[in-house]
């Protein structure tokens, strides 16, 4: 029986760059904290390998401590350890892992494959076959090369690959890297583990992508997972289980409100999220103004409990009711105003106009108020 667990797609040194600078500190963070979880994974279920199919770093300049700081997670478990580059970590002439090198931060139990040749570990009975990148875009199958390379019979096959397969994935995907769909069986390979789309993704029985350990954006596509693969023996399909990793958990949700129900549907959904949450939320809409203000509050309320909560609010508009008029008393010049702002949110300064009308509402009330006070 070999035991592997396969993962990929780890980004270490993600800026995320759209976040506050403490929500990014903390969400990149995370991405090191997940080499971790992979270890304890890995010594729970006592893998044999761990298999990193590329794009270990998100970039060639990160920081020699970041790079200190991975290879010292990974000593969290002792076993063998074996990495490929990617497109964001290419193999260059000078890249980050010939400066890992040079800084003496890989460990004896982590081999770097940088070329394309097999690597035999006879103690397992197992040829990998690797295909690094060696230069962020190629237009040619990497994994060509596999179909000919040599092993001993009684060795299991596995090859590790970073690309796209070709005719699978989204047709979004760049057509660079490309991978042959059918490259598991034109190899004899018993698993062919794969890096690159960031979720979980079956290709055939023998072939999976990983996805990465932890989240990073909001499309949906299953991410924060690393795959435990068992082989009884070799050209016997391989048992494929997949395993959380991810610590946040990434919304993108749309919310239409216009009457206090969609407002108390929102606070439900938004009630239910704690700390290990990311929110990206879109809100359209009219709401008068005890409806706009109760908004404000629970989103306030929410990006004090949340990791990260953006909401984009240019398609809401405010119209403030006849009862809150009246509470305003709003006539006169004043209320021509109003008008013209709640008729001006459909332009191309709606978003000025709704901003101008609550805080024209909010002098109004306060106005209001101090009157009455003084009665």
């Amino acid at each position: 029986m070999l035991r592997l667990l396969h993962t990929a797609d780890w980004q270490i040194g993600k800026s995320f760059g759209q976040f506050d600078p403490d929500e990014a500190a903390l969400l990149a963070q995370a991405r090191i904290d997940a080499i971790g979880k992979l270890a304890a994974v890995a010594n729970e279920h006592q893998v044999d390998v761990v298999l990193v199919a590329g794009d270990v770093f998100d970039a060639q300049t990160v920081a020699d401590k970041t790079i200190h700081r991975v290879f010292n997670a990974m000593q969290a478990f002792a076993g063998h350890w074996v990495l490929i580059p990617g497109n964001h970590d290419a193999a260059l002439a000078e890249s980050v892992w010939s400066r890992a090198e040079r800084l003496g931060a890989v460990s004896d139990n982590v081999t770097l494959c940088l070329t394309p040749e097999a690597l035999s570990l006879d103690a397992l009975k197992l040829t990998l076959l690797p295909a690094p990148l060696t230069q962020r875009h190629t237009y040619q199958d990497l994994t060509a090369w596999f179909d000919h390379a040599e092993s001993p019979a009684e060795h299991y096959r596995v090859g590790l690959a970073h690309g796209s397969v070709q005719g699978v994935l989204d047709d979004s995907i760049d057509s660079a890297n490309p991978l042959a769909p059918e490259r598991a069986a034109s190899a004899r390979l018993d698993y062919l583990a794969l890096g690159d789309w960031h979720g979980v993704k079956e290709i055939n029985p023998r072939c999976w992508y990983s996805g990465t350990p932890e989240p990073d954006r909001f499309r949906s596509n299953d991410a924060g997972h690393a795959l435990l693969i068992s082989i009884a023996a070799p050209q016997a399909i391989p048992e494929v289980t997949v395993l959380d990793t991810g610590s946040y958990r990434w919304h993108q949700q749309h919310y239409e409100l216009r009457v206090d129900s969609d407002l108390a549907a929102l606070e439900q959904w938004l009630a239910s999220l704690n700390d290990h949450d990311v929110v990206a939320l879109s809100l359209e809409g009219t709401l008068d103004l005890a409806l706009h203000h109760r908004l404000e509050r629970v989103l306030n309320q929410t990006q004090g409990r949340v990791r990260s909560l953006h909401a984009e609010m240019h398609q809401l508009r405010v119209a403030p009711s006849e009862e809150d008029l009246a509470q305003l008393a709003a006539e006169g010049y004043v209320g021509e105003v109003i008008d013209e702002l709640k008729n001006e949110q459909h332009g191309e300064q709606g978003e000025a106009a709704r901003d101008a009308l609550i805080l024209l509402a909010d002098m109004l009330g306060q106005q209001r108020g101090d009157k009455e006070a003084q009665r």
